[in-house]
């Protein structure tokens, strides 16, 4: 099974691309869409009540609450990762034995974070979506509840576009059309099957 790990800073057009692979028939584990999923849950109230009592209202993790604790007090952050990462990782593994035993051939993983938190090692081929940084901020301060000070934060904690697209195996950039970003991203998933003979 070939593990895919698609990544890019944010309002990059990550999302889209991942939409678009999975239109192609390819299981997709969204890391983001299973941090919001434990956050509304009460395993996730348990896990992080140690942490940040204050962000915990009624058996639930308040995204909220949660990120104005960490913006006042950056230190709670990396413990909330550890814990947070720790729970995905047995997720992500589920996902992964169910789209196998299912006969899939390539699975993808959508993580923000991929070579900050040097999951680049789980993978066996990864991608970055890029775009210039003027659009990248016109796109997240365009998202409900975005800050220019929240997003700073975020692109701090974040490796810049340029290192990562460095890194990568391959780069698709987003800089024009929906059309053209299907039509990269088809293009990739070719090469990609090609390359491991799919």
């Amino acid at each position: 099974m070939i593990k895919i790990g698609l990544t890019g800073s944010i309002a990059m057009g990550k999302s889209e691309v991942g939409r678009i692979l999975v239109g192609e028939g390819i299981p997709l584990f969204d890391s983001d869409r299973e941090v919001h999923k434990l956050y509304d849950s009460r395993a996730g109230a348990t896990l992080l009540q140690p942490i940040v009592p204050e962000a915990v209202q009624h058996d639930k993790v308040d995204r909220r609450l949660l990120s104005e604790t960490v913006l006042a007090d950056p230190s709670k952050l990396s413990r909330v990762e550890t814990v947070v990462h720790a729970e995905i990782a047995k997720c992500r593994d589920v996902f992964t034995a169910a789209a196998e035993s299912r006969g899939h051939a390539i699975v993808v993983y959508d993580v923000p974070l991929l070579f900050e938190k040097q999951l680049e090692k789980t993978v066996d081929v990864t991608i970055v979506v890029s775009a210039p940084e003027t659009e990248q901020r016109q796109r997240a301060l365009a998202r409900d509840g975005m800050t220019q000070q929240k997003l700073d934060m975020i692109m701090s904690r974040q490796i810049p576009d340029q290192e990562k697209c460095r890194r990568a195996d391959y780069v698709i950039e987003n800089s024009s059309t929906l059309l053209a970003l299907a039509e990269r991203t088809r293009a990739v998933l070719d090469e990609i099957k090609r390359t491991h003979r799919l």
